[in-house]
Formats: structure tokens, sequence, C-alpha cells
């Protein structure tokens, strides 16, 4: 008599509330990340699709791409899919208009979709941990860009165009090798959070001064620029706040003035 092997039985999906986000929450973790069942993308209440891995399980379960059919979770406010093995991003996820928070660290990733620029409500892009030479350059088409994380890439410049997000209030440039910053990067003067550690940078932008809102010396936690071989200003005026660092810039421009 030869006995059948019963197929493995999915558990129903169910959508519960995210404690934190109050938002309707699908988590896949597991077998689900490399296999994640059509049910997904019927589910078009979902607000909230976390596709991270559980610690305990990421070293086994990761998943290999995102599907094209991501679309139609048209509802979807917040997408995470940190610490798998994604080399791209389909052109698909530039549908999700109402995206406001987009999570794509501890992946594969060189660059994103065009389409990336369509989602003119997202306010957090988290990108650490990623093989990106440069920030796409459709991130700074985003204009309510209030987050934005690209530490622990491959970044060497930062371009002009990181201007064009005034409404960014934290930068997050950790462990590159960026070796200057652009002008245009105190046109941001919303920014209440800059961390630069660990880079080559070798002096700051004249114009540091004007990002006033941020507060290096009662709240430290809000900046981190050691790690970096400053010149001017030295890492001692630096470390202590843009408005010291107004005042260097000030004082030698004032002696440039005087020799000319």
């Amino acid at each position: 008599m030869n006995s059948v092997t019963p197929r493995r039985q999915r558990t129903k999906l169910r959508l519960d509330r995210d404690p934190i986000f109050n938002l309707k929450r699908l988590k896949l973790s597991g077998r689900e990340l490399c296999d994640i069942p059509n049910e997904t993308f019927t589910m078009v209440k979902i607000e909230f699709l976390d596709l991270s891995p559980e610690r305990e399980s990421c070293l086994h379960w990761r998943l290999p791409e995102v599907p094209p059919q991501i679309n139609k979770l048209v509802n979807l406010r917040i997408l995470c899919v940190d610490t798998n093995e994604l080399i791209c991003i389909p052109q698909e996820v530039g549908e999700l208009y109402n995206l406001e928070r987009l999570s794509i660290s501890n992946n594969l990733l060189t660059d994103l979709p065009p389409s990336i620029q369509n989602l003119q409500q997202l306010q957090s892009l988290h990108m650490a941990n990623n093989y990106f030479e440069e920030i796409p350059r459709e991130v700074f088409k985003l204009k309510k860009l209030e987050f934005l994380d690209a530490s622990d890439n491959n970044l060497v410049v930062i371009q002009e165009d990181i201007g064009l997000l005034v409404k960014l209030e934290t930068l997050l440039l950790l462990y590159n090798s960026i070796q200057e910053l652009p002008d245009s990067i105190c046109n941001c003067t919303m920014l209440r959070n800059v961390w630069l550690g660990a880079n080559q940078l070798r002096s700051l932008p004249r114009n540091f001064g004007n990002l006033k809102r941020l507060d290096w010396v009662d709240y430290p936690h809000s900046s981190n620029i050691e790690g970096n071989q400053l010149i001017s200003p030295p890492i001692e005026v630096c470390r202590r706040g843009a408005a010291v660092i107004e005042e260097y810039f000030k004082n030698h421009q004032e002696g440039e003035q005087r020799e000319a």
C-alpha cells in the first residue's frame, strides 16, 4: 500500500493592527518569504506590509525579489523589505502612490527604478547597508521626504540635488567614503539630525551655519561627525555645533578679506 505524503497546509493570512503605526498590517516570514502566497495580493486593505525576515530565520529564509503584483496593494502606506537578498526593486513599487515609508536596508541594491519618483507621499526612506555608489537621482524628486538613511553604502559624493529636499529633517550618511558635501545641503534648513561620521570629509560648506535647527550641543545624539579628517573647520569646532561653525567661517572670511 503506497503512502501519500500530505501537502503542507498554509496558515491562513490574517491582518493585525500594528501597535506603533496603528495600521492594518500583514507580516510574512519563514518559508512564505520565498514563496509569497498569491492571496497576499488580493488583500487590498493592507496598509503595512512587512516582508523582513525574523532575526532567527533570516539566515535560512530571505526574499529573493519583490513580486510585481505588489502594485495591487493600493492602500499600502508602509513597505518593509529589509534584510533580504534583493538586487533590484520592481518598477511596480512606483505605483504605490499612498506609500509614506519605504524600508529597503540590508540588501544588495545598487540602484532604484525611475518610478520611485512617483511616490510623492513618501516621507521616510531607509536604504542603509546596500551598494549604492550615489543616491539615486529619483530620490531628490520626493518633495515630502523628511527622513533619509543612506548609511553604510559606497557613496563618494553627495549630489547638488540634495538641496531640493527642503523638508528633510534627518539625514544619515554614516560609514561611506564621502569626500565633500555640496553647498546646496545648506538649503535643507529643516534638518535637525545629520550623521556624517566615518567618511573622508576634510571640510564643510561655508554656509553650514544656515542649518540652525541642528542642536548638537544640547542633543549630541542628533549628530555624528567623528571619523573624518576635518581641517576646515577642525573637528573640535564642529563638535560645538552649527552656530560655532558659522562663527568660524565668518572669522576666517573676515581674515581673508583683510589679507586681500
